[in-house]
């Protein structure tokens, strides 16, 4: 069965407010965002668990060891505290998102650190590709730490509310031990559960049950990665659980946002050239507006088409014009995946790999040659890609934007369709809003 453990935290000393203190994940911060957190706190966990920007190859071996050093200074000092009884902790996060107040609520725990797959009674299940680069440097800075210093968010079914139900029950008893705000306006609540009924009821709700990992691919893989460079440990080795933040599926709070494409550096590309190598394979239609209401225009141009058509935005890097695009077949991808789910052969993020990528870009623009990407989660930050800035989701110096495609937020049901048959969607296919906080919680694996 799929099951649940309580752990000794590593956390904040300071209880209360510790806004200062803690960070989104590494994978959103740029070197700015980096600095700034810094500069308002010399003490944020960001100074650990950041040691290079971008975190997207393996850097120089004494960076790990530098975060290894702070972080013991830092418990050494009373900064930071190992907390001395097991326990799970009830997050809540507050947030708006597309002109909707949310509040998703999830359990800080561990599970097993099994391989991805299915198994008898609950397995952990991937829903999407990563890349090689960030796994090995999460890696170099798990070994220095040996900490997992930021939570894998993972999601499961919870048909009948039972997990989400204890959750609401901890959160209504009493005040939060920790609090934060940070800079995207989201609110952190985080109480401590301690006690052996809770855990114990919490435990009974999520037997049997898969777990999806919604966000954190990597970081998984990167504790599959540690716990086989182990070698042979016992079984009560801290590195054979891995902490998630875990959310049921039933849970109201959920929103899922959408990850757009930039596309760059591909030495054919101009926007006649992408129009005539589109034909027969995309039907393109210019909007007359900007990028500022490509989304909406999006939405409207979607809902004249009908259900499961699907709808992308082009922008021209260039010039800043903005199309649609929908794909000339409505099963573009069958005859090179037949042994594809439907769910999966639609997604519009497949499409865009698949289709426009491998089969109009890298062949028709590109002379063969791989393309550069960036994986914006808005259109502001696409134009700031396009400007030249370096941001969490790419850009900056080297990169040479092209031409963006504006996507629509992948639906839960196809995340829940397309793992249970043991397929991964391509690379970035979800972002599910907002991040979890780095720095309420994290997991000492020796």
């Amino acid at each position: 069965m799929a099951q649940v453990f309580p752990f000794c935290a590593i956390r904040p000393a300071q209880h209360g407010d510790v806004s200062t203190r803690i960070a989104p994940p590494y994978d959103v911060i740029d070197a700015h965002a980096k600095q700034a957190l810094l500069e308002r706190d010399p003490y944020n966990i960001v100074a650990i668990d950041l040691p290079q920007v971008p975190a997207k190859d393996e850097g120089p071996h004494e960076i790990y060891e530098q975060a290894a050093r702070t972080l013991e200074q830092w418990l050494g000092e009373g900064l930071l505290e190992r907390a001395s009884q097991p326990a799970m902790y009830a997050y809540r996060q507050s947030f708006r998102f597309q002109g909707h107040d949310y509040k998703r609520c999830g359990m800080a725990c561990c599970v097993e650190t099994v391989p991805f797959g299915p198994r008898e009674g609950g397995g952990i299940l991937p829903h999407e590709q990563t890349f090689g680069g960030p796994k090995a440097d999460r890696l170099a800075l798990m070994k220095a730490t040996r900490t997992q210093l930021s939570c894998i968010f993972g999601l499961h079914q919870d048909e009948d509310g039972s997990a989400t139900a204890i959750l609401h029950e901890v959160m209504a008893t009493r005040s939060p031990d920790m609090t934060a705000t940070t800079d995207d306006g989201v609110y952190h609540e985080v109480w401590f559960v301690e006690d052996e009924a809770t855990i114990g009821a919490y435990q009974r709700a999520l037997e049997g049950e898969d777990i999806f990992v919604a966000d954190g691919h990597h970081r998984y893989t990167t504790a599959l990665n540690y716990l086989r460079e182990l070698g042979d440990v016992p079984e009560d080795h801290p590195a054979r659980r891995t902490m998630f933040v875990l959310v049921g599926m039933s849970d109201p709070g959920l929103a899922i946002g959408a990850t757009h494409r930039v596309l760059g550096n591909m030495s054919g590309y101009a926007w006649d050239a992408f129009e005539c190598a589109s034909e027969g394979l995309l039907n393109i239609t210019p909007t007359g507006e900007g990028p500022e209401s490509l989304e909406d225009d999006m939405r409207v141009f979607a809902s004249e088409q009908g259900e499961g058509v699907s709808v992308l935005g082009l922008i021209d890097m260039q010039s800043g014009s903005c199309f649609m695009a929908t794909p000339v077949s409505a099963d573009p991808l069958a005859e090179r995946f037949p042994d594809k789910p439907e769910a999966w052969r639609t997604l519009d993020v497949a499409i865009v790999q698949h289709l426009i990528v491998d089969q109009i870009c890298v062949p028709k623009l590109n002379a063969g040659e791989p393309v550069r990407w960036a994986f914006p989660h808005t259109v502001e930050e696409v134009m700031r890609i396009a400007r030249g800035e370096e941001t969490g989701a790419g850009g900056g110096e080297g990169f040479q934007p092209q031409l963006a495609v504006v996507v629509r937020p992948t639906p839960l049901e196809a995340v829940r369709e397309i793992s249970r048959a043991g397929e991964l969607m391509p690379q970035k296919s979800t972002f599910f809003y907002p991040k979890l906080a780095t720095g309420l919680f994290m997991y000492p694996l020796a």
